[in-house]
């Protein structure tokens, strides 16, 4: 049975197929003109070992947590 679960950018993974996540990194967010807007939180997650089949994901701190929350369980999505 597929768990589908939405990323930070809109679109939807099965959160079943998921076998590794990675350590949740944090780094300056800058805009456009190289100013820094903040601070991004990014975590990579894999649905195989080669590296084709794992993607990070991105966003704040809210969207990351509330991805990992879903991911293991403990989320209401």
């Amino acid at each position: 049975m597929q768990r589908w679960i939405k990323l930070p950018d809109g679109s939807f993974l099965d959160g079943n197929r998921i076998c590794h996540i990675g350590k949740v990194d944090t780094f300056a967010k800058l805009d456009d003109e190289g100013n820094s807007d903040g601070s991004e939180h990014a975590v990579s997650l894999a649905t195989d070992l080669p590296r084709e089949h794992q993607i990070t994901v991105t966003g704040s701190k809210e969207e990351i947590s509330t991805l990992l929350k879903s991911l293991l369980g403990s989320g209401s999505a």
